[in-house]
């Protein structure tokens, strides 16, 4: 006899899902994390494409064949916080396979990343990395909705290029 399976771990990021890649955004509060989700999905959907939230603030997160698969908590599942608003309900995935992850950070990311710094190694699965300035949502999901095409080839690709 088993016992009762392991919940995946949870960590301090959000999710969004564009198309069918998952972006992962981590940071420390006050980073802009939920700010950039919320760019994020309004700047996809502006622009006709699919773009939903998964999860903020906080994620499980757990390797599936060779990929990361990002889920909210149940208690957080449709929530977003909005700084000066509170937390709001949006319509939100259950569940998306991450294809980049994102880290919000309040020193200035290098201009040109050393390659170790490229990529981000989240329960065993590899994944491209990038590093953004905290505060400039709308900006850097212009950005990462112009690049994630790039992100969702497989990750060889992406590293050669």
């Amino acid at each position: 006899m088993t016992g009762p399976a392991t919940p995946p771990p949870t960590i301090h990021a959000g999710c969004v899902l564009v198309d069918e890649a998952g972006v992962l955004i981590r940071g420390a509060s006050g980073t802009g994390k939920s700010r950039l989700a919320l760019a994020l999905v309004a700047g996809a959907q502006a622009s006709g494409r699919f773009a939903r939230l998964v999860s903020d603030d906080r994620c499980s997160v757990g390797a599936c064949n060779g990929r990361l698969v990002a889920r909210p908590p149940e208690a957080l599942a449709g929530l977003l916080e909005v700084r000066g608003l509170g937390i709001v309900q949006m319509e939100a995935e259950r569940a998306a396979v991450v294809r980049l992850v994102v880290d919000c950070d309040t020193e200035v990311p290098e201009r040109y990343p050393q390659s170790t710094d490229r990529t981000a190694t989240i329960e065993g699965v590899t994944l491209p990395r990038i590093r953004v300035l905290s505060g400039e949502g709308g900006v850097t999901a212009a950005v990462i909705l112009g690049l994630l095409a790039r992100f969702e080839r497989p990750m060889m690709h992406v590293l050669s290029e």
